[in-house]
């Protein structure tokens, strides 16, 4: 049983170690490049908080374990929304603005029934992956035009801004700081996210087979909330 649970237990740690450092070393170094707060906001910390959640569903699927890489993504939405939103608003109620609110509330319902939708009539091939993809480019470059047009910066500056002020050490440094350390620890951090991916899948295929569970009831819970645990610290 311990050779189960250490690679899973030891997995998820490094998962979350790795995925939180991560974001930190690339807003870093994006900062001392010169790249906007919007587009940090919007991709550097949204994406890198689920950077986990990638490389587990990846690994996953080239594993030849679907379930793990699909109830990962369902079990990771959820979680999001009812864990981390929940978590946060007991410690301190959420304000956002309105129009932000409105503009991806919807994007994010829109999302959720057209994947629903095509998870029940059909299977996940290359084509739909390669049109989500497509779909996320083409949401990125609208939301990005509509947050320049905002005078204030929008909701995206917010972000990024909000996560400077509770840690001053990713705030912008003065450029004379070199810029190769954050780029070394954004490398070190991912290589510990796709060992820890790793060590995560292997330890919830043998749990599943253990315990004579699907791997999708696995994916769904346990992998799921682990690799979210960057987004509840963030």
């Amino acid at each position: 049983m311990l050779d189960t649970w250490i690679p899973l237990l030891g997995g998820l740690v490094i998962l979350v170690i790795g995925g939180e450092l991560l974001v930190r070393g690339a807003v870093q170094a994006a900062e001392r490049i010169g790249i906007s707060p919007l587009v940090i906001g919007l991709t550097l910390v949204g994406f890198g908080t689920s950077m986990p959640e990638l490389v587990t569903s990846v690994q996953a699927g080239l594993n030849g374990s679907p379930g793990i890489a699909y109830g990962n993504v369902v079990g990771s939405n959820l979680a999001n929304i009812l864990l981390i939103a929940g978590v946060s608003a007991l410690i301190c109620p959420i304000l956002v603005a309105r129009t932000a609110l409105r503009r991806d509330a919807l994007v994010m319902l829109i999302v959720a029934a057209g994947f629903a939708a095509l998870a029940w009539a059909l299977p996940f091939s290359r084509s739909v992956g390669a049109a989500f993809v497509v779909l996320l480019v083409g949401y990125i470059w609208f939301v990005i035009r509509q947050e320049r047009a905002t005078a204030d910066g929008g909701a995206l500056h917010d972000k990024s801004q909000a996560l400077a002020e509770a840690d001053p050490g990713i705030a912008p440094p003065h450029a004379a700081k070199r810029l190769a350390i954050p780029l070394l620890i954004a490398l070190a951090e991912l290589i510990l996210v796709v060992a820890g991916g790793s060590f995560l899948v292997s330890g919830a295929v043998a749990l599943a087979r253990g315990f004579g569970v699907s791997e999708t009831v696995i994916g769904l819970t346990i992998v799921a909330v682990g690799t979210s645990m960057p987004e509840l610290v963030t």
